[in-house]
């Protein structure tokens, strides 16, 4: 797995992106919708920004600003690091690993076209698992 390139590993259909004018609360709504812990920002079809389920606690929530009138231009991370499409996964790993972060905008000649996370690591099955016992949880 970790020799894959992340072309076949990285998350297409729960690629998101979003201007530097969404709110916070508007992109926290579209990731809960797709169950993703990040989103792109893009500006002319160009990544400026990544904003992240851990950026709506430590960067809004924690510092008390308030989520409908906050946007991702005030709160994203700035300048991302990317991988390229033919990477191997593990060099993605290795790369969120070093750096802290879960999440890694694939980029295409600049443009973004998908990412990757480190939850990509797991088992489908085992994947799905995890989300159904933290929706049951929500739930309860």
């Amino acid at each position: 797995m970790f020799e894959q390139s992340i072309r076949n590993l990285m998350e297409r259909k729960k690629f998101l992106t979003a201007s530097l004018e969404t709110t916070v609360r508007q992109a926290a709504k579209l990731m809960a919708g797709k169950n993703v812990g990040a989103i792109l920002v893009v500006e002319n079809e160009q990544l400026v920004g990544i904003f992240s389920e851990r950026d709506v606690v430590f960067r809004v929530v924690a510092k008390g600003l308030d989520p409908k009138t906050t946007t991702l231009s005030q709160v994203m991370t700035t300048d991302p690091k990317t991988l390229e499409p033919g990477r191997s996964y593990g060099h993605a790993l290795l790369l969120m690993q070093e750096n802290g972060f879960r999440h890694v905008p694939v980029v295409e000649n600049g443009k973004p076209i998908g990412i990757v996370s480190s939850r990509n690591a797991m088992d489908p099955d085992l994947e799905e698992f995890v989300f159904e016992e933290r929706r049951r949880e929500h739930h309860r």
